[in-house]
Order: structure tokens, then sequence, then C-alpha cells
């Protein structure tokens, strides 16, 4: 039997670089995973003593120096702190301020009418900010659902080999990326500073703003002041909330039809005017003007409005 020389030496070659290729994400993929840590550790690396951490983190993301949201403009208050985002609200106006110019100038610019300049102005400037933050708070949400029931049952593990709550508590917080590192070594800090775990768990129940988190804060109250075993209450939780996680996915698979359908029916009409309109521009331009055009136009905006509305509620299932 003859083998060829040079099919071996291509299968080599071949073999050589994708065993290169491997090694190269594999050292990507640590690299990456290292730059994960937490936003906490990174802070707590710049900072020194437990008080002054406190006061940082809080002030991050949003807070008090008594971990307290704003009274004034609540809602917006829930946003910044749930969002996760650094708080900083002088580069927040100027981003605002700079994506508004844009917007405006984007308005005048495409319409040549000077009077949606303010129009585009505060939709791009006031509702665009407002927009990424309810992003945000949504995919932290997320995340924070799908990783909750790890840092429960790492507490669990850690008690169950005899360390403390809050030692347990840090070990989440040292070990996990964002958004539950940070959420849990935020409480592991204030455990520290002086709050009581009850305390610190309320407080990160609050910051999160998840039904998930808040079961777990539920079960930490009720074993601190009817006591029982923490370690079984904590393993109950963390299978309580992976099921709820299951079912959230089961909803999501259920209701994915009825999304793609509405998204194809909302987006078809823009579609079809779109293609008329680079096609054969003067199909709809010479008769713009025409005021039963202009009402009949505004009649199917607020049709289509209702029919959204309505298809929305068909597809919003809630746990």
């Amino acid at each position: 039997m003859k083998f060829d020389g040079h099919l071996i030496f291509l299968i080599l070659v071949f073999a050589a670089v994708f065993t290169a290729g491997q090694a190269v994400i594999g050292l990507v993929s640590v690299a990456t995973q290292k730059r994960k840590v937490n936003k906490r550790l990174k802070v707590a690396d710049k900072i020194d003593g437990v008080s002054a951490l406190v006061m940082e983190l809080r002030k991050q993301r949003g807070l008090n120096a008594d971990g307290e949201r704003g009274e004034r403009l609540r809602w917006l208050s829930n946003l910044i702190v749930a969002s996760g985002l650094p708080y900083n609200p002088k580069k927040w106006a100027v981003y605002s301020v700079l994506a508004g110019l844009v917007g405006g100038m984007g308005a005048f610019v495409a319409t040549k009418n000077p009077l949606l300049f303010p129009v585009g102005l505060l939709l791009v400037g006031v509702g665009g900010p407002i927009f990424y933050l309810k992003h945000s708070v949504k995919k932290r949400a997320k995340a924070l659902g799908f990783q909750l029931p790890q840092a429960l049952e790492i507490i669990v593990r850690s008690l169950e080999a005899g360390h403390p709550v809050p030692t347990a508590i840090n070990l989440v917080g040292r070990e996990m990326v964002d958004p539950i590192g940070s959420e849990f070594g935020m409480a592991a800090d204030e455990i520290a500073y002086g709050a009581t775990m009850e305390q610190a768990i309320a407080r990160m129940a609050e910051r999160c703003q998840h039904p998930d988190v808040d079961l777990f804060a539920a079960t930490v109250r009720l074993q601190e002041r009817t006591g029982g075993n923490l370690t079984g209450l904590l393993k109950l939780n963390a299978s309580t909330v992976r099921e709820r996680h299951k079912m959230r996915l089961k909803i999501q698979a259920a209701s994915s039809e009825g999304r793609a359908s509405a998204m194809i029916l909302t987006s078809a009409p823009f579609v079809a005017i779109g293609f008329i309109v680079i096609s054969s521009p003067h199909f709809y331009g010479d008769v713009i003007h025409e005021p039963v055009v202009k009402w009949g136009l505004t009649g199917l905006g607020i049709w289509m409005f209702i029919g959204n509305m309505v298809m929305r509620r068909m597809i919003d299932l809630r746990l």
C-alpha cells in the first residue's frame, strides 16, 4: 500500500493549523473569561476600606449614601438602578444632548422642515436613553434569572462545607461574573459594613427588581425571623428558581409564532410602501397632498396601532 507524501504533508499542515486555531481560541476564551471579573471587584482593587467601597458602589448605581434611590423621578431612578450601568450624570447628560442634536439634524435633513428639529431632538435625546435603559434592564434581568440558581448552589455548597453565611455570600461575589457577582458582592460588603444579612439581601432585591431575587430575599427573611435549616431552604429556592426559568423559556417558545406573525404583519406595509416609493416615486407622490389620502393614511396608521396593541396583548404571557 503506497502513501502519497504530498497528501500526508497537507493533512499534517491542516492538523497543525487546526490545533493552532484551537489554541488561539482557547487562549482568547480564557483571557475573555478573566476580563469578565465583575465590576465590584474592579472597584475594590482601586479603593481601600469597606466604608469607601460601599459608598463608591452605591454612587455608581445611582443610590445615595444610605443605599436609597432618589425621590424625584422615581421611575427613572428605578430604571437607572436596575440597569446596573455606571451612573455618571454629567457624562449621561452630554451623551443625551449629542444624541438629541444628531436626531434633530437627521429629522431636519430628511424632511427639510425646521419644525421637526425639536421633535427629533426630544425623541432621540430623551426617548433614546430611556429605551436604552429599558433594554439594559431587560437584558440584565434575563441574566440574573439564569445566574441566580448557580449562585444559590454555590452558597449551599459553601454552607455544607462549614462556612458562615457572609463568607458564602462573599464567595459568590468573588467567583461569579456580572450581574449576579456584583450584586452579591455589594451584599457582602454591606454585611461587613454593619448591615444584617436580611437588610443586605433586601437591598439587593430592591436594586435588582427581579421576582426570583425577591423570592430569595423572602426566604432569607423567613429564616432570619423563624429559624430553620437555611441550607435546605436555599436548595428548595434554587430548584424553584430553576423551574421558573424553564417555564419562562417554555412560554417564550409557545409565543414565538405569535411574535413572528406580529413582526411580519407590522413590517409588511412599510416594506411594501418602501418598494413602491423606490420603484415608482410618483405612485403616491402625485396624490399625497390630497386630503382624502392624508385622512386615509392616518386612519390606516391608527388601525395598525390598535392591531399591534391587540397582538401584543395576545402574546404577552408572563409568569
